[in-house]
């Protein structure tokens, strides 16, 4: 439906008393049929292209907010368990004290020992958030994929405002809130102690205010000694680790040819490949390159700063999987796939930058179409597959792809339940319903100044909105005759004093009140 505004989803929300009644209902339905990315992009890009002001930039309580926080809520629920439950139980366990308020200070503290282990709380959590961003859920990443570009092309004289975007919800609405609460997001059985409690409030709002990316950060703090402790973290390193997380859980495998957005180096270093074997005959021998991964493609040249020899496009990469040792007898190697059976051979310098490699080129990768399902985890040599000993080129790969990383986590959800309430909840709100009808009808025909009953609704198409309405309304009251077709139906079916309805049982008897009342108001 266009404009956005006209659609049955902005109108529930327009109409329900809080935005939260509306965008849970609406979320789970459109996570449960797979619509939920663009659903979100719609009613983002509407609300992008209403905001004035850059600064402010879904900072309301806005349909879009609610609907991202709840999608956040329902599918980055592990993200935040491996993400932060570990050093959010440390905390609770350990006790150690944090107060760096010098009024609040106990009998026996040391106000320099306290900020040392606040920081280094603060410290530890912040370095894994920001290294997080290949554990991020796939559904988020697609999200903040197109709050991003829309941002951008809408304040494209702002280069901030492609991080804000994505920092408004990721820190602000989902970190920072679930490191002040950590009962609410599963991550502790109940609420923390007072102390345990004080010393999340503040390390929730340090990592907030280093997440928003905000130029004079020390005036965010109303206290002092905030400030003061924030001068611990006021180096540009923490700016850069932010904005390299954002540009990673921003940057979506399924970007379109029209995109305005600009590459985004995710990761670079040397590393040693074995040549591709372009020709079918010939010496395919190991080489040091200097590797670059962009949010657009994969390359290697001889030195940083040279022409790129390769350059493998993010869509072209089907898998990335370890080579095991006996290929080459090399360790820490791994391979990418490519089309037609071709594959990057590549040693990095550890283990653990294997793994880092490894995982932010899955990261990256996971949303191409033609992803591998299974894969040759040896080398072909010698005419042959050393895991299968297959001797044809081509032969499909022997063992399932292990596809690195958790893209998405599936969630129970009852599609006809979810509409249910959506239902219930345009039947609840009526009058509204009727009194933006009266808005749209009000807006065709008068061009003046709005009239103040009507202004709280967002209404850029009467015509549309209005159309939209007529469907909505009719379609609730044929769902209520419906529904009191199947109430009489199994009100005559209903026997008292049987085992479902004993005798005494005053829920039946209100029931047949209720009916009663009914049959008379139908007459």
């Amino acid at each position: 439906v266009q404009p956005v505004s006209a659609s049955a989803a902005h109108i529930l929300g327009e109409v329900c008393r809080e935005k939260q009644e509306a965008a849970i209902p609406l979320v789970r339905l459109f996570l449960h049929y797979g619509r939920i990315v663009p659903f979100i992009s719609a009613i983002a890009n509407a609300e992008v292209k209403r905001t004035q002001d850059p600064n402010t930039i879904f900072r309301g309580n806005s349909l879009t907010s609610k609907c991202i926080d709840e999608t956040m809520k329902l599918a980055g629920m592990h993200y935040l368990q491996v993400t932060l439950k570990p050093i959010i139980d440390e905390i609770c366990q350990v006790h150690k004290p944090c107060e760096i308020d010098p009024v609040k200070l106990k009998d026996g503290e040391n106000l320099e020992n306290n900020r040392e282990n606040l920081r280094q709380y603060v410290d530890r959590i912040f370095t894994v958030i920001t290294k997080s961003g290949v554990s991020c859920p796939t559904v988020m990443c697609d999200i903040f994929f197109s709050l991003r570009e829309s941002a951008a092309k809408r304040f494209q004289g702002d280069p901030d405002v492609r991080y804000t975007a994505v920092s408004s919800f990721i820190f602000l609405r989902f970190f920072a809130p679930a490191i002040l609460s950590p009962n609410l997001f599963q991550l502790t059985p109940h609420h923390p102690d007072p102390q345990t409690s004080r010393t999340l409030t503040l390390i929730s709002k340090t990592i907030q205010t280093l997440g928003s990316l905000s130029k004079s950060k020390s005036a965010n703090f109303k206290e002092s000694y905030m400030a003061t402790f924030y001068d611990y973290f006021n180096e540009q390193k923490y700016a850069d680790a932010v904005k390299n997380f954002l540009d990673l859980i921003s940057s979506s495998g399924r970007r379109d040819h029209k995109s305005i957005e600009q590459p985004i180096l995710l990761k670079e270093g040397f590393m040693i490949k074995r040549a591709q074997g372009r020709k079918r005959f010939g010496m395919k021998n190991f080489k040091k390159r200097w590797f670059r991964l962009t949010n657009h493609e994969f390359t290697y040249q001889k030195s940083k700063g040279d022409h790129p020899l390769c350059s493998i496009p993010i869509e072209n990469i089907l898998a990335v999987e370890r080579l095991e040792e006996e290929s080459f007898k090399m360790k820490n190697m791994f391979q990418v796939i490519q089309p037609e059976r071709r594959v990057l051979y590549i040693q990095a310098n550890n283990c653990v930058e294997a793994k880092d490699w490894i995982d932010i080129l899955t990261k990256v990768s996971q949303c191409n179409k033609k992803r591998l399902t299974v894969y040759h985890p040896s080398a072909y040599l010698n005419g042959h597959w050393l895991c299968c000993k297959a001797t044809a080129d081509n032969t499909p790969g022997c063992t399932p792809c292990t596809g690195g990383l958790p893209a998405n986590i599936q969630l129970d959800i009852d599609g006809d339940r979810e509409t249910e309430r959506i239902y219930s909840l345009f039947n609840s709100y009526m009058p509204k319903l009727e009194k933006m009808q009266e808005a749209c009808g009000s807006k065709s025909v008068y061009d003046g100044p709005e009239e103040e009953e009507y202004s709280t609704f967002i209404i850029d198409d009467p015509k549309e909105t209005y159309k939209t309405l007529k469907l909505i309304i009719e379609g609730v009251g044929t769902l209520e005759q419906e529904h009191a077709q199947y109430r009489r139906d199994k009100f005559k079916k209903t026997k008292y004093g049987s085992q479902e309805h004993p005798i005494g049982d005053k829920s039946f008897q209100t029931y047949i009140r209720q009916q009663s009342e009914i049959s008379a108001h139908s007459i």
